[in-house]
């Protein structure tokens, strides 16, 4: 006789795939159930269950193809699922809002620049842990960035590096950011991490978007050729179109 679950009894076997699914949906998206089942080893079965719990309580939606996109193939396109901001949420184990508090009550007391400086001191430590790494990439633009997407990863970031048709240039995508809900308001975290990466891979970046100004991902553009073979120690930035 098989025991019955307690009232309000999580599987966690589920509890943790579906935080598989919800993390691998942020560094890949849009990404589609079939896509997903492959790279987790689920059953197309197991991963709709998945996906239709993450979607009921908001975690997962569809993601709108942008206008003029042309579906190829017969029959309706696949869905494809993006990471909602209650998605990000859910992700982040960061005290957001004791964070905001502590910026606001700098910038009060000490003045916008402090919350400068403070965003700087972040991405150098940032800086740190990843500038060996990077600098054992070589001269390779593009094998710095997918070094440094791996390292992004794993501080939590679910990065990716993706090539741009055409070749001249990779998009450095992070599906999530422990800091979103503070860059809302402070967007110099973002403008001091997008410097950081111009420094790191010796190239001027663009950054496209962001989560905390509402994009689905962090997008920064990154071309492939650069003057100087090496992160130079104060490079100029280029970061047009932020909308953090």
């Amino acid at each position: 006789m098989s025991a019955t679950l307690p009232v309000g009894h999580t599987d966690t076997s589920d509890a943790g795939t579906r935080e598989r699914v919800l993390q691998l949906v942020a560094s890949t998206g849009p990404v589609t159930a079939a896509e997903l089942a492959s790279a987790l080893d689920l059953a197309p079965a197991g991963i709709r269950r998945h996906l239709g719990v993450l979607e009921s309580t908001d975690q997962i939606g569809v993601h709108e193809a942008s206008a003029g996109t042309t579906h190829k193939g017969r029959g309706r396109p696949a869905r494809r699922y993006v990471v909602t901001s209650h998605g990000q949420a859910a992700l982040s184990h960061r005290y957001s809002e004791l964070a905001t508090q502590a910026l606001r009550f700098l910038a009060e007391t000490a003045g916008p620049q402090a919350v400068q400086g403070f965003a700087e001191q972040r991405v150098r430590d940032l800086e740190q842990r990843h500038a060996q790494a990077v600098a054992a990439a070589g001269d390779d633009v593009a094998e710095r960035v997918r070094v440094l997407a791996d390292g992004l990863t794993a501080d939590g970031y679910a990065a990716s590096a993706r090539p741009v048709p055409g070749g001249m240039a990779m998009q450095l995508c992070q599906g999530h950011c422990p800091v979103q809900d503070v860059a809302h308001e402070f967007p110099a975290l973002c403008e001091a991490e997008a410097r950081a990466f111009s420094r790191l891979l010796g190239v001027h970046v663009q950054r496209l978007a962001t989560l905390a100004g509402g994009g689905h991902v962090c997008t920064t553009s990154i071309p492939l050729t650069s003057s100087t073979p090496h992160a130079p120690a104060h490079p100029v930035l280029s970061v047009e179109g932020q909308s953090a």
